[in-house]
């Protein structure tokens, strides 16, 4: 069984964080991955430009970041793993949907899966629909498509 615990910095925990981790759960089990430990962390435009500025020497606010763990600890009797954490900026969020030209509910399981996907291993060089992460990323939202996060 996958566990995800969400939580939020820089900002209140939104009402629909439950739903959040229902729909990350859901991204797990499509992905087949077993016992992983999964975070996620909600956060403000300031929290998100920090982390960027001091693990990726860039200054400025983005969408998602993704800090991969990949430690295996033992609890109850059974091996856990502990990918990492997602860190998804609501601010920017938002201003990626109107970019786009999404929902922002769209926007935010986009986020998600893409966080998740670097997490298990995966990774892009660009941004072109051709890159193979980016394509299981479109495939799993088409999949998941009638699951919502936002009210």
């Amino acid at each position: 069984m996958n566990k995800v615990e969400v939580r939020a910095e820089g900002l209140p925990l939104p009402l629909w964080s439950g739903r959040l981790e229902a729909f990350a759960l859901r991204v797990l089990r499509r992905l087949e991955v077993k016992k992983w430990d999964l975070s996620v962390l909600l956060c403000d435009g300031k929290t998100m430009a920090e982390l960027n500025g001091r693990y990726r020497g860039l200054c400025e606010p983005t969408d998602v970041l993704s800090f991969e763990l990949g430690e295996t600890y033992r609890a109850g009797g059974e091996e856990r793993f502990l990918p990492g954490d997602v860190v998804i900026s609501l601010p920017s969020l938002s201003e990626n949907a109107a970019y786009f030209n999404v929902s922002e509910d769209e926007e935010l399981r986009r986020l998600v899966v893409h966080g998740i996907l670097h997490l298990d291993g995966m990774d892009h060089r660009g941004n072109g629909a051709e890159e193979p992460m980016l394509d299981l990323q479109e495939t799993i939202l088409s999949e998941l498509d009638g699951e919502r996060i936002l009210p």
